[in-house]
């Protein structure tokens, strides 16, 4: 035989070797408890304990309260208010530019520097027909019934 068949027999018989656990009364030693046990067996029951107790734990980090004290984890408040304010931010940032392209032009004409802009007559009335295209002025379900209620 070669080594590598010996050894792998030599860690079998290991694994597979049964021992005894007994627990004793130390005073009248008095069998309490007793089990057969092998390494193999002991292996298998501490990995799938450590397993779930990694996932218990993890469980109970992720559905609990608890998470927002580990660093990287946020309150869903706290996330709700910042969203809130981002889009309260884009908003205001877009007021400031409309705000500035207004005086420009104010000051434009303040200074003088504007043209004189010609207009096609043809071309205002479709882009306006265009605008009353896109939009649905026909009343909903709900607007009718909320005019209904608001009737009585």
């Amino acid at each position: 035989m070669s080594d590598k068949k010996k050894s792998k027999k030599k860690i079998t018989k290991k694994l597979l070797h049964k021992y005894r656990l007994v627990i004793l009364n130390e005073e009248t030693f008095e069998e309490r408890f007793a089990i057969k046990l092998t390494r193999l067996n002991v292996f298998v029951i501490v990995s799938i304990l450590a397993i779930f107790l990694i996932i218990a734990t993890t469980l109970f980090i992720a559905f609990t309260p608890i998470r927002e004290y580990i660093p990287g984890y946020s309150s869903t408040a706290l996330k709700k208010k910042a969203t809130e304010l981002n889009y309260k931010s884009d908003s205001l940032e877009r007021v400031i530019v409309m705000n500035e392209q207004y005086f420009e032009s104010i000051k434009r004409v303040l200074k003088g520097d504007v043209s004189k802009v010609e207009f096609n007559k043809d071309s205002i009335i479709k882009a306006a027909e265009q605008d009353l295209a896109d939009f649905d002025l026909n009343p909903s379900k709900e607007d009718s019934l909320l005019r209904g209620k608001v009737d009585k």
